[in-house]
């Protein structure tokens, strides 16, 4: 094994450009660690929120970006016993993932179906990681329950849908342009719509006059108080990111008229075994629709990993529809 690789490492907060490809020693598995050859690696909100400096890295962290990956492993720590080297995994990261190698709790991987390929799954962990604990464990969306995602053309949103559907609920998205609206459509979602030329909360109510059961929102600040109104009763208002602002006036009202529940997380704080946990869960109730085709991982566009600032500017352009992926 040879003690040097290729990284990409944020040289300094800023913009794309601060993105530079370097040489960093190769990480050392620890005891129930694997140590993964990379062959593709998601792009993720975070990655870019960290590279701006907005986003802290724990300290036990690596402090390359990179949150998922995609690889073969090639190493095995003293006491890691779930996979072998030669074996195909698809890895959710405490970071370190814009590189070549990257060491990775062996209960936060998983097996990748024989029909997806490394950069498909690379595509899969922080995604559905994410929508799982949120939509499912905290959001409790259930069969025949309606369920209203804002960014429906994301790699979030484009998961969501997929998942809602294929557990039985009807979703209802928001995306910014009409060609996003059709493509979430393509994907199964039941009503898009195009908040930018629409009042998409009228829309929604018109939709669904008694309210959805679960609403799944990144954005956040003026989008809070129009969320919590739409929610029917026993409804869920999960919150995973704040894309326009994480403050605002609420009249909380219906939360005690309609026995709301308002709840969020996000994913890197959670620990090891609450990683562990939802990687079992994905194992056995996800898995087996990736590995039928019933769902799958949607790319918009890979990049080499030498060009992670391109991948970036295409992210924060918001052009996307789907998941970024680097590929080394």
């Amino acid at each position: 094994m040879k003690d040097l690789m290729r990284a990409v490492s944020i040289r300094e907060s800023g913009g794309p450009e601060v993105l530079q490809e370097t040489t960093v020693p190769v990480p050392v598995p620890g005891d129930k660690d694997v140590l993964v050859r990379v062959s593709a690696a998601g792009v993720n909100r975070p990655d870019v929120l960290q590279r701006l400096g907005l986003y802290a890295v724990p300290e036990d962290a690596s402090p390359l970006p990179g949150l998922e990956i995609a690889g073969e492993v090639v190493a095995t720590g003293r006491r890691a016993q779930r996979f072998t080297p030669g074996d195909r995994v698809m890895a959710l990261t405490h970071g370190g993932g814009y590189a070549e190698l990257c060491r990775v709790h062996e209960s936060h991987c998983l097996p990748i179906p024989e029909r997806l390929t490394l950069t498909e799954a690379a595509a899969i962990p922080e995604t559905f990681f994410t929508v799982w604990y949120n939509v499912f464990t905290r959001g409790r969306l259930a069969a025949g329950e309606k369920i209203l995602v804002h960014g429906g053309s994301s790699g979030i949103g484009t998961t969501a849908i997929q998942l809602g559907k294929a557990f039985g609920a009807t979703v209802i998205v928001t995306a910014g342009t009409d060609e996003k609206c059709r493509f979430c459509e393509t994907l199964g979602a039941d009503h898009a719509i195009n908040y930018r030329n629409q009042g998409w909360e009228s829309e929604v109510r018109a939709i669904e006059p008694a309210g959805v059961d679960v609403v799944l929102d990144m954005v956040a600040g003026p989008y809070m108080q129009k969320n919590v109104d739409l929610l029917a009763r026993d409804g869920r208002y999960v919150l995973i990111a704040f894309l326009q602002g994480s403050r605002a006036e609420l009249n909380l009202r219906q939360v005690l008229i309609n026995r709301l529940t308002i709840t969020g997380s996000t994913l890197r704080p959670q620990t090891t075994q609450e990683k562990a946990r939802i990687a079992a869960e994905l194992a056995e109730h996800v898995l087996p629709l990736l590995e039928s085709g019933a769902v799958r991982p949607i790319i918009h566009a890979t990049f080499p990993l030498a060009d992670a600032g391109r991948a970036h500017e295409l992210m924060e352009s918001s052009r996307h529809m789907g998941k970024i992926v680097l590929e080394t």
